[in-house]
């Protein structure tokens, strides 16, 4: 299965050198999905088509090459890079072509059945290669903070954009969700005229998370779950001091817990996927301004220390109405495959200590939470304690 799994992946990116979008459309089962993240999301032959064909008439001299592929099963995952030239007689998604030089770096994460593509996540440097496109204006550039300021100004304006990024989760709760997928989630959380922004997601989120605490009195200060990429990656940007665990100080300090990672126990296509993937959502090493422990005070919530899958893993507790905001104690989907499900401790390639991770599940589910709220994906509900008992023993 892996072989032909691989033929038709090397197939497809076959075709797409070679500039011809017919035989990339023939790879395409006839309700396959192509999830060109930050693009489009196209279906079935007539969609993959459609797309390169507008892309190759563009940047005429368009050029991919493969840098690795890695096959198992029916999954193929696919590092490529891809350069070209905006200069073709047809635009590409409303853009008139601007002559300038293109380069794109990405991660195709496909899924082969009977011979023909079912399912496509690409991965791609898409704020970047819009910037090339001249769809956004040099990042740093006045017009580039200008594009900023509008956008910080239409949130304050009704909170048409804030309220649109900030969901309600709970009283005095939002949750802002991005990152590639959409399944990060940070919680701003009402606090002295402003927000507390719990966890920081990954680097691109920056912006929106701003926006939203804008919108809803300002952010007064960023309280890490833990000092993984995928969340501390925006809070270096966020203009407010951060706190942690001090068991995670060093870590948001300095690697951001990549001493503990163990990739290898990833299957091999998620070993391919997930350097770069870390690298792109991290912000780097943090100036942290103090720490918060067990028994402390969050906006009203209790500071519970879930350590395992970070030393320093913490959530948050509210007495008053049982809500729990928990991060990484446990997940609802499978992080190679992106699949949601029950819920589950944290994958090992990621825990510092998987076995203390079962043992913070259950100590969350003593408190009994009426909803528990993850750092990823969607909530727990219903008999919430019963689910996070099975977890724990899976």
């Amino acid at each position: 299965m892996a072989a032909d799994a691989r033929q038709v992946a090397e197939t497809y990116f076959g075709a797409l050198a070679r500039r011809d979008d017919a035989a990339a459309a023939a790879c395409w089962a006839p309700d396959g999905i192509d999830n060109l993240i930050d693009w489009a999301t196209v279906e079935g032959p007539a969609g993959v088509r459609a797309f390169f064909g507008e892309l190759f008439g563009a940047v005429p001299d368009f050029a991919i090459e493969v840098d690795s592929m890695v096959a198992e099963d029916d999954r193929v995952a696919v590092r490529w890079h891809a350069s070209g030239t905006f200069a073709g007689e047809s635009s590409f998604q409303g853009i008139a072509p601007t002559g300038g030089r293109v380069t794109a770096t990405g991660l195709d994460l496909l899924e082969v059945r009977d011979g023909l593509i079912v399912h496509n996540d690409a991965f791609t440097d898409g704020l970047g290669f819009a910037r090339r496109l001249g769809m956004l204006p040099p990042q740093g550039s006045k017009a580039d903070a200008g594009v900023l300021r509008a956008f910080n100004a239409k949130s304050r304006a009704g909170r048409h954009l804030a309220g649109t990024a900030a969901e309600p989760v709970a009283d005095g709760v939002w949750r802002v969700r991005g990152g590639v997928p959409r399944e990060m989630n940070v919680y701003l959380i009402a606090d002295d005229g402003g927000v507390t922004v719990f966890d920081a997601g990954v680097r691109s989120m920056a912006k929106a998370i701003t926006a939203a605490g804008a919108g809803l009195g300002g952010i007064n200060r960023v309280v890490l779950s833990h000092a993984q990429p995928d969340h501390r990656g925006a809070a270096g940007r966020l203009g407010a001091p951060i706190l942690c665990h001090p068991a995670d100080r060093t870590d948001a300090e300095g690697d951001a817990g990549a001493h503990y990672f163990h990739l290898d126990r990833l299957a091999p296509h998620a070993r391919v996927i997930y350097p770069p993937l870390l690298r792109m959502w991290d912000g780097g090493p943090l100036e942290i301004a103090g720490t918060v422990d067990e028994g402390d005070d969050v906006g009203g919530f209790r500071v519970v220390h879930l350590p395992g899958h970070a030393p320093g893993l913490i959530g948050l507790y509210r007495e008053r109405d049982g809500v729990a905001l928990v991060s990484d104690a446990f997940y609802t989907l499978d992080i190679q495959t992106g699949l949601h499900g029950a819920p589950r401790v944290a994958h090992p390639a990621f825990n510092a200590d998987t076995e203390q991770a079962r043992a913070s599940i259950r100590k969350l589910a003593a408190l009994t939470p009426t909803a528990a709220w993850p750092g990823h994906a969607e909530p727990l509900t219903g008999d919430v304690a019963a689910q996070l008992e099975r977890a724990a023993n899976g």
